[in-house]
């Protein structure tokens, strides 16, 4: 049976799961199978032990994968198989699952080890974004591939078509500067951070891209590779500017 802060957050969800142990199972990570652990931040209570969520993340990977690689599909019909594998990446990666489970707020309802709960596991970007993969598995044991599709399109893939559509269907900047600079008989961009600020779990990331020993421009990100989109698509259209107004 569901216990009350299961059943508010399937409510967030707008699903109500038919096998309640696998909504616990999606909710619990690892550390919290030995020693004592918490159910929600600030618990006194210990919660019985259970089946940690790896099991049910590596299916949820895979079903997320399908249901990305639909979307696409049918959404963007013009897409060649370049574009499509970028957008899925882009659909499936680490910050936009975590950014769901933010607006969700699943960390909450985690089941964490008191380790990881001193530690702020319930606001870390790889543990929200398995914990999202482990319910999308977990919806698809209970309600089957209908189920997750719908639960994929009111978290991941309704946004996508909303006020990041321009971010989803634009290319990966980084290829198409490669593209740019190779059919002007240029030598490949090469990529430098030149600084890092911020605390480790949640640094920013300044990128110089050069080319030829030319640095092109510069861009900022949360990871190395955002901060390199950045960067390539600042060079991109510094490069398209009339030769009189490049910076």
């Amino acid at each position: 049976m569901a216990n009350g802060r299961d059943e508010e957050l399937e409510r967030t969800l707008e699903y109500r799961f038919q096998r309640p142990g696998l909504l616990r199972q999606a909710l619990t990570h690892r550390s919290a199978t030995s020693g004592t652990t918490t159910g929600s931040p600030g618990s006194s209570q210990e919660e019985p032990l259970l089946e940690d969520n790896e099991r049910l993340e590596f299916l949820g990977d895979a079903v997320l994968g399908l249901l990305a690689s639909e979307y696409l599909l049918d959404a963007y019909a013009d897409w060649k198989e370049g574009h499509l594998s970028r957008s899925r990446a882009r659909l499936v990666n680490a910050r936009t699952l975590a950014a769901a489970a933010k607006r969700m707020g699943l960390g909450a309802h985690l089941y964490l080890s008191r380790g990881e709960e001193k530690t702020g596991g319930r606001e870390r970007l790889a543990m929200l974004a398995d914990a999202f993969e482990a319910l999308v598995g977990a919806i698809y044991l209970d309600g089957g591939l209908p189920a997750a599709r719908q639960f994929l399109k009111r978290q991941i893939f309704d946004p996508a078509s909303g006020s990041e559509q321009d971010q989803l269907a634009a290319s990966d900047f980084k290829s198409a500067l490669q593209e740019y600079l190779q059919g002007r008989g240029t030598p490949p961009a090469d990529y430098r951070v030149v600084a890092e600020s911020g605390p480790d779990h949640r640094k920013t990331f300044r990128v110089e891209v050069s080319s030829e020993g030319r640095a092109l421009a510069e861009g900022e990100g949360a990871s190395k590779k955002e901060a390199e989109q950045a960067a390539a698509r600042q060079a991109l259209e510094r490069l398209a500017e009339p030769p009189g107004e490049q910076r």
